[in-house]
């Protein structure tokens, strides 16, 4: 070797010697470096494995015996993982003929995946039936064609499945309008939507827990067990809320009213035991709900619509007049047919001239002269501070979502005028939603007090449960208050021989006709019917609301919502295990 080739050599091996100082220099301050170290971590990671979200059971929930009006089946995800796939065609004409998906789309999809994409979902919520014909056929597949190499062999290899849980109704639309659904969010998330399912949301849901899977299958571990979300048991009763609906139902056919419905309270606990409503939603179909609801109808009726009761709002008025002492039962006044209060005249409902009448009188004939004659004896500041102790006007409470608070203006307000104390009186002007009304009106047969409104009975969580106790909400009027007025009606129905009485039982009651506003005043020839009762009146058990929007056969509440009273109860006193007064008399001595 010359010296000019060893010179040569020398510099060819001292470059390479620095390049290796370089390299080993760049790689310590890699190690070195904590940003590079904690990226080389998470590199790892990454390509070791990856976060996953584990979601428990939805909770259940069940009506107060224990009978399932939610749960959840089994479904599964249908998707691919990229990588593994062989055939496209295979897989996209599969799926066309056993779970009906478009061949073009499931085709395209698996051809050209967004980038970086390395699982696609096909199809989601795929019944066990149609996953076990998959399986099968996936089977035949690899049987028949398992050893044929070639990108034209028909394979189904990148296929997976993975199991899901999914809402079930087993009782479709029976308490529809109680329960909500649950659907997806925009995330596509699982997301409770109206009444119990939106309001007891994340309690029902329960607590995701997020772990680490590897991919390496030799180090993966079984996922850990997540609690599943808390149960509810409802206050209702499944057979009581069945006949609500059934009663509400054949309401509608008879009176061709535009809604029916029913509350059935228990006033000295605040439970709800039905509450029956139109329309009403197939719960397992939920995506049909725009086409049921149209037009702004409201889910639930009862809490979310509110209307001018009309004259069932008396009973709230004469409860504070008398709680005041300002009238008593037997407080005589002369009927004229005419009043004026705040500048406005107030005639009765049948423009009639009624003369000398009591307090008793006057709600039995359902008179608004007497009535607004009454709250201008009370005053509008002692009225309205009673209205507000009644809760007309704010929202109850109540544990389901949706739930309006109505509209009841006083004075101070910009919109509100001094006729309004005489309107206001006989429930024109005032606007309130069943469940209002039947809460407020509930103190009157539970001594006096009013009991929050809820549809939870008790949670149940983590093998525990938690019973829901009775909360007063409002003590209004007094218990003496209570029981004076309580027979009042009771008797005011027996003398006018009413529809809504009872064989066998002592009820009390009120019927309401409720003019319906329009932009241009109370023009309208249609109205809102209504009827408020109780019963036993010695031992009340059980408050029914009634309202019927716009029924085309009478439009008097003592003519259509009346009537519907004693078949309810008929079928309350049967459930709920009620003798007639005189059974039960001697059998308790009450």
């Amino acid at each position: 070797m010359n010296k000019e080739n060893a010179w040569r050599f020398a510099l060819l091996g001292i470059v390479f010697v620095l390049v290796g100082f370089l390299i080993l220099g760049k790689m310590m301050s890699f190690q070195l470096d904590p940003k590079n170290r904690q990226q080389f971590v998470e590199e790892q990671e990454r390509f070791s494995g990856g976060w996953h979200t584990v979601y428990p059971a939805r909770g259940h929930i069940m009506d107060r015996w224990g009978h399932l009006l939610a749960g959840n089946i089994t479904m599964y995800e249908v998707g691919v993982n990229v990588d593994q796939v062989k055939n496209p065609h295979t897989i996209a004409l599969t799926l066309n003929v056993i779970l009906g998906l478009d061949y073009a789309k499931v085709r395209e999809a698996i051809e050209n995946p967004a980038e970086g994409s390395v699982y696609i979902v096909l199809d989601d919520y795929v019944s066990k039936e149609n996953l076990e014909r998959l399986k099968k056929y996936k089977e035949e597949i690899q049987t028949t064609y398992g050893g044929i190499e070639g990108k034209d062999a028909p394979s189904l290899d990148g296929l997976v499945w993975v199991s899901k849980l999914q809402r079930t109704y087993p009782e479709k639309s029976l308490a529809s309008n109680i329960l909500g659904f649950v659907g997806r969010d925009d995330e596509g998330k699982s997301k409770g939507y109206f009444g119990v399912e939106a309001n007891y949301d994340d309690l029902l849901a329960g607590l995701p827990v997020t772990v680490w899977v590897p991919n390496d299958p030799n180090r993966v571990e079984k996922l850990p067990n997540v609690p599943e979300g808390t149960s509810l048991v409802l206050t209702i009763d499944r057979e009581i809320q069945r006949s609500m609906e059934e009663v509400v139902d054949a309401a509608l056919e008879e009176t061709g009213a535009k809604s029916a419905t029913i509350v059935v309270l228990d006033p000295k606990t605040g439970e709800i035991l039905a509450m029956a409503t139109t329309p009403r939603l197939d719960l397992n179909k939920y995506w049909n709900y725009s086409n049921v609801f149209k037009d702004n109808t409201p889910f639930n009726r009862a809490i979310s619509e509110a209307y001018e009761p009309g004259s069932v709002y008396k009973v709230l008025t004469m409860a504070a007049a008398l709680d005041k002492g300002v009238v008593k039962p037997d407080t005589e006044f002369i009927d004229t047919g005419k009043i004026e209060v705040g500048g406005a005249e107030i005639y009765n409902w049948n423009l009639g001239v009624w003369g000398p009448q009591t307090m008793l009188g006057c709600m039995q004939h359902s008179l608004n002269v007497c009535l607004a004659w009454t709250a201008t004896q009370l005053g509008a500041k002692d009225f309205y501070a009673y209205m507000k102790a009644f809760g007309i006007g704010h929202l109850t409470g109540v544990d389901m979502a949706g739930e309006v608070a109505g509209r009841l203006k006083v004075p101070g307000d910009t919109d509100w005028y001094d006729a309004e104390l005489g309107t206001n009186s006989f429930g024109q002007g005032v606007a309130a939603t069943p469940l209002q009304m039947i809460t407020a009106i509930s103190a009157v047969a539970n001594d006096g007090k009013m009991m929050y409104p809820h549809i939870v009975r008790s949670i149940i969580s983590n093998s525990h449960q938690y019973d829901t106790e009775p909360r007063v909400l409002s003590i209004p009027i007094s218990t003496q208050t209570a029981v004076t007025l309580s027979d009042m009606l009771a008797e005011s129905l027996e003398k006018e021989a009413s529809d809504a009485l009872v064989e066998g039982y002592r009820v009390a009651g009120k019927t309401g006709t409720g003019e319906i506003p329009t932009p241009y005043g109370y023009t309208s020839d249609v109205t809102n019917t209504s009827f408020v009762g109780w019963g036993p009146v010695d031992d009340p058990r059980f408050v029914v609301y009634i309202w019927l929007e716009k029924p085309l056969t009478s439009i008097w509440g003592s003519e259509v919502a009346a009537p519907i009273f004693p078949r309810i109860v008929n079928k309350l006193v049967v459930l709920m295990n009620i003798p007639p007064d005189k059974v039960r008399h001697q059998l308790y001595g009450q």
